[in-house]
């Protein structure tokens, strides 16, 4: 369900401050559109801490060297190349949808419960490749146990332990992709102390938290603490994009 059970239950629950939930922002906003959960990124309260970037992961017994080698095969042979997402609003499925977008490829999906069980997958052979994020693929990444094409964006993503990924954008000129924001998210409605209690957090300990930091950069994600209108801001871009592509492919069931 990517989230949306999780978030029903922290919607549904008493405003009292105590339920919160979790994700990526560009899921929680496009709920509505798919008629999985009927809210907007307006009905939260967005305390953001990393921009993840997605990353073309192939199994190393594969035969694609680069992104450019990957697009033509996926030309040559459509929807029978599998990619493992992590469902129908994943971040996997979300850069399918961007790269479908921009070549016209056809590939063949394969769901797995989460982020991870599709990395693991990939990694066993039951899938070609992934498009999960760095944070899910580092330490495969690291341990050769996959082999990184190209991140899905136009900027180069340098993973520590690992060394440069490449971006999507220098073998399609031109193409980009809105950061793809995680955080905590607490529903309107609960007591103002907890708002700002935890808009003090995000201020005042967020920013100066090097351990977090380390942390994020090692994994292969932007640290970056956003709370109140700078956090819809910044995710809005993803949520549109997200939520138009998924229109695009009929997987919604009210227009964005």
């Amino acid at each position: 369900a990517s989230g949306a059970i999780g978030t029903k239950s922290a919607l549904d629950a008493p405003k009292d401050g105590y339920t919160w939930t979790a994700g990526a922002a560009q899921d929680l906003g496009t709920y509505q559109a798919l008629g999985s959960v009927n809210t907007s990124i307006k009905d939260w309260h967005l305390f953001l801490n990393v921009a993840n970037i997605q990353v073309i992961g192939v199994n190393p017994q594969r035969p694609w060297k680069n992104a450019k080698e990957l697009l033509d095969d996926m030309k040559a042979r459509p929807g029978q190349i599998s990619v493992a997402t992590a469902g129908v609003t994943s971040a996997a499925h979300a850069a399918m949808d961007q790269i479908v977008k921009a070549t016209g490829v056809k590939y063949k999906e394969v769901s797995y419960d989460g982020g991870n069980p599709a990395v693991v997958a990939t990694v066993a052979g039951e899938a070609d490749l992934t498009t999960q994020l760095a944070v899910e693929q580092a330490d495969m990444l690291r341990g050769k146990r996959l082999r990184a094409l190209a991140t899905v964006s136009d900027k180069p993503l340098e993973l520590e332990g690992y060394g440069t990924i490449p971006p999507l954008s220098a073998t399609i000129p031109g193409f980009n992709a809105p950061a793809n924001y995680f955080g905590i998210f607490i529903p309107k409605g609960v007591p103002e102390d907890v708002v700002k209690t935890v808009e003090r957090i995000w201020k005042d300990v967020m920013p100066k938290s090097e351990a977090l930091r380390k942390y994020a950069t090692s994994r292969g994600a932007l640290y970056n603490p956003l709370y109140g209108e700078e956090a819809q801001k910044a995710v809005f871009p993803a949520v549109q994009a997200n939520a138009w592509n998924l229109h695009a492919s009929g997987k919604t069931k009210v227009a964005p």
